[in-house]
């Protein structure tokens, strides 16, 4: 199955399982990527968790029974994996500006989201910047933290908070500064290295280990050698990070025609410095040909 139809597949599993308690290893059980895989490709395709889309899925199937039907709160509160009917109403204030009692007026509007379809995405006029390089094996330091696969919205997050702590700032210097190669490079990113568990996937900010760099205060991590499909934006700068895009236009437009599929491994991100002195971002895709 490629990657549209394994996504399409997913969205009717979730369709026919909505009312059930639903959570991503669930889900990603109907296609061939891990939970870990299938929660990033998700989450860039999408703009959202997958856990943020069953639950608008089943605040939206709710408004349309009270609308419909005579259904008592209590038993959709229930039906949809609510606790309480109080935690049900805060959830439904909160997806649909009124509560659930009041949804019942003929005058009331509410915001329904439909069930997704992933198609491929058309665009002549925007190229990609994109190529495939085979790399050796090599070796990053830096401060990881470990994230739960439904968590990825948080990771922007650590990266203020590490600013704020002064970690980042430890980890650039005891990098060597701007003078860490490939190219003068910034403090970059690593995720899904090694075995993450079922339910969580490991974050790292780090830098590449180069003679020179102090990496006793840090972990240290092994990448293995690996195909990568590399994305590169020239056109980024240091406000406007466009690293979320670049993942979204290669998992929605490469992938589906390229003849790779997305292997098992790191994600990379990196925001580097080129020998000519202008900023850049890359994201590495480790991928392997398909079998045709």
């Amino acid at each position: 199955m490629d990657i549209l139809t394994q996504l399409n597949h997913a969205m009717a599993y979730i369709e026919v399982h909505i009312a059930n308690d639903l959570n991503l290893a669930d889900v990603s059980t109907v296609t061939n990527y891990t939970h870990y895989h299938f929660g990033r490709l998700f989450y860039y395709i999408s703009d959202m968790t997958l856990s943020e889309y069953i639950r608008k899925r089943k605040l939206s199937l709710a408004a349309m029974a009270l609308k419909s039907g005579n259904e008592k709160v209590i038993d959709l509160a229930v039906k949809y994996g609510y606790d309480s009917a109080d935690s049900f109403t805060r959830a439904f204030v909160k997806q649909h500006g009124v509560t659930p009692s009041a949804a019942r007026q003929p005058d009331v509007n509410l915001t329904i989201f439909p069930p997704l379809t992933f198609q491929i995405k058309i665009k002549g006029v925007q190229a990609m910047n994109w190529r495939i390089e085979e790399k050796e094996a090599f070796e990053v330091f830096g401060i990881e933290r470990v994230f739960a696969n439904d968590e990825t919205s948080k990771v922007p997050d650590f990266w203020t908070e590490c600013h704020n702590n002064g970690e980042y700032e430890r980890l650039f210097q005891a990098a060597g500064g701007a003078e860490n190669p490939p190219g003068p490079c910034l403090v970059n990113a690593i995720c899904g290295y090694g075995e993450p568990g079922d339910n969580v996937f490991p974050y790292m900010l780090c830098a590449f280990v180069k003679d020179g760099c102090k990496t006793d205060r840090f972990k240290v991590v092994k990448i293995p050698k690996t195909t990568w499909a590399i994305f590169r934006s020239d056109e980024a700068d240091t406000t406007a990070l466009q690293i979320p895009q670049l993942f979204n236009r290669a998992y929605s437009e490469w992938l589906p025609s390229s003849g790779y599929d997305k292997a098992p491994g790191a994600d990379i991100e990196i925001y580097g410095i080129a020998e000519n002195g202008k900023y850049y971002e890359e994201v590495w895709l480790p991928v392997i040909e398909k079998n045709l």
